[in-house]
């Protein structure tokens, strides 16, 4: 089975073109080598997928015949992801929900009392 149609049924990503363009991209490793789409993938092999800023680590148990629902894909692969890169998706969300995106705006009185606080540190 191909590697962006393996992806696609058991939905790590939504569409086959999207998976596709992840393959084209770079993202998806099989083995430890980068795979092109048209790449053919067989039970054990090991994936590294790259998705949402996270490495997505898994065995391929067995090939699906078809998409599969969300309940049966662990019938399929071994998500062997570790822990620490989740919390580290955490993290990088908090941090991002505490500041604005650029250009939205003059700061704050609270973002220039900070600013302020942070010069007198300095000097």
């Amino acid at each position: 089975m191909r590697i962006d149609k393996y992806l696609w049924c058991v939905r790590y990503y939504k569409t086959r073109s999207i998976a596709t363009a992840a393959c084209k991209k770079g993202h998806v490793r099989v083995n430890g080598e980068v795979a092109k789409p048209s790449r053919n993938v067989y039970p054990t092999d090991e994936l590294q997928v790259r998705k949402d800023q996270i490495n997505h680590t898994l065995t391929i148990s067995d090939l699906p015949p078809n998409r599969v629902g969300a309940k049966l894909v662990d019938i399929y692969r071994v998500n062997t992801t570790p822990k620490e890169a989740f919390e580290a998706q955490d993290l990088l969300k908090y941090s991002k929900d505490y500041y604005r995106k650029k250009g939205t705006g003059r700061p704050t009185k609270k973002d220039r009392r900070d600013i302020e606080d942070y010069k007198d540190e300095n000097e």
